[in-house]
């Protein structure tokens, strides 16, 4: 059997190895990897507007042709559900933040403090984040609406240039770029409260899925009159899988066969499901509001409730068709994360490195999530 190195083991190699290396590499040395990643940071700035249009706008697109009453009502209970995910996540971290981060404000290399890269190269982007996605949603919603043939052709064509982007360049490449962020943060003397940062996020996040998973399924067997526990239960399966897979996509077979299982009518399933893998990323959302609001405490950013609702709202359209691969939400995330929160590249990575941590969580809850939802809609249309 052939052993798959996936990307969370290496995420948490490059973490261990910056750490470690920052004890001992001479300086010459951390400015050659600082260099790496003012280079890759300079390419992430001009590939994240490509990729909210090469993903969003295919997959608005896709929606719209298949419109129908099922396709609505199964959009709107996603779209609910992540959106619930966000602002209760928003709220239960106000809340808890501020006493679990306590003394992490200190935590982030002062500017100027870490050394400086020997060199970067520009990379302007082609248009700004907010352009590329209102553009993405103009030319989606417009696809839809003329059904387009030729533009979705050549569009569906790009979707799989950008995927190709994530698979074979930036997902590789990722682990070098967080390597070379916690490198620099261990010579800076800040790494200790970084880590410390993320063994409790990753606790509270943890306890926060479950409670999510109990309100999706709870609702569900308000609407399909089932006891909760037991259809939860019952897609504990798809959840084990998708925890390996890191993957919505790859679990579809499993989450299908589960979705049966809890009464759901398999021609329903069949329809629900596959969507709920695309558009359903309560999960992610939990993951992306949590990091991104304890992130910008110990950067000590004051970004306004107002500001982080409207990132909560975009960011569950921009989530919209991002790559069934590990790490696919972030990547379509970061447009948002640096045009409306403010974040530079040192945030960016930190936020990459703790979204990617956490990944098979995430994914998992979304496809857990996914059984709850076709529960609802077949309940919904039983009594048409």
């Amino acid at each position: 059997m052939k052993f798959k190195f996936g990307l969370l083991p290496r995420v948490v190699l490059a973490i261990a190895l910056g750490v470690a290396c920052g004890f001992f590499l001479p300086g010459w040395a951390t400015r050659i990897a600082l260099t790496f990643n003012a280079i890759f940071g300079q390419f992430l700035g001009f590939a994240i507007p490509l990729l909210i249009l090469g993903l969003v706008a295919p997959g608005i697109a896709d929606l719209g042709r298949n419109a129908g009453r099922l396709l609505a009502l199964t959009a709107a209970l996603a779209y609910a559900f992540t959106l619930f995910s966000g602002f209760g996540t928003y709220l239960t971290g106000r809340f808890l933040f501020p006493a679990l981060l306590e003394g992490s404000a200190a935590v982030l290399p002062e500017e100027g403090a870490a050394l400086a890269p020997y060199f970067t190269v520009e990379m302007p982007p082609v248009m700004g984040v907010m352009s590329a996605l209102v553009l993405a949603f103009v030319l989606g919603l417009g696809m839809a609406y003329i059904r387009s043939v030729t533009l979705k052709a050549a569009m569906d064509d790009f979707k799989r240039i950008i995927e190709l982007v994530i698979l074979r360049v930036i997902i590789p490449l990722l682990p070098f770029y967080i390597f070379g962020i916690f490198l620099s943060m261990t010579q800076s003397g800040q790494v200790a409260g970084v880590l410390d940062v993320f063994v409790k996020l990753i606790a509270v996040i943890f306890c926060m899925t479950v409670v999510l998973l109990l309100v999706q399924f709870s609702v569900a067997g308000l609407a399909a009159r089932k006891n909760p526990l037991k259809m939860l239960r019952t897609m504990l399966t798809a959840y084990m899988t998708a925890l390996g897979t890191q993957s919505s996509a790859a679990t579809i077979p499993v989450t299908l066969a589960q979705t049966v299982k809890l009464g759901v009518r398999p021609e329903l399933a069949s329809f629900v499901v596959p969507l709920c893998a695309t558009i359903h990323l309560s999960g992610s959302m939990m993951k992306i509001t949590a990091c991104a609001l304890a992130v910008s405490m110990i950067a000590g950013l004051d970004i306004p409730a107002s500001t982080f609702a409207g990132f909560i709202l975009l960011l569950a359209v921009t989530m919209v068709a991002a790559p069934g691969v590990p790490g696919g939400a972030i990547m379509a995330a970061l447009g948002l994360l640096e045009s409306m929160l403010g974040f530079d590249e040192t945030l960016a990575g930190l936020m990459i490195a703790t979204y990617i941590a956490m990944d098979s969580f995430g994914t998992a809850t979304n496809v857990t999530g996914d059984g709850a939802v076709a529960v609802i809609v077949d309940a919904i249309d039983r009594r048409r």
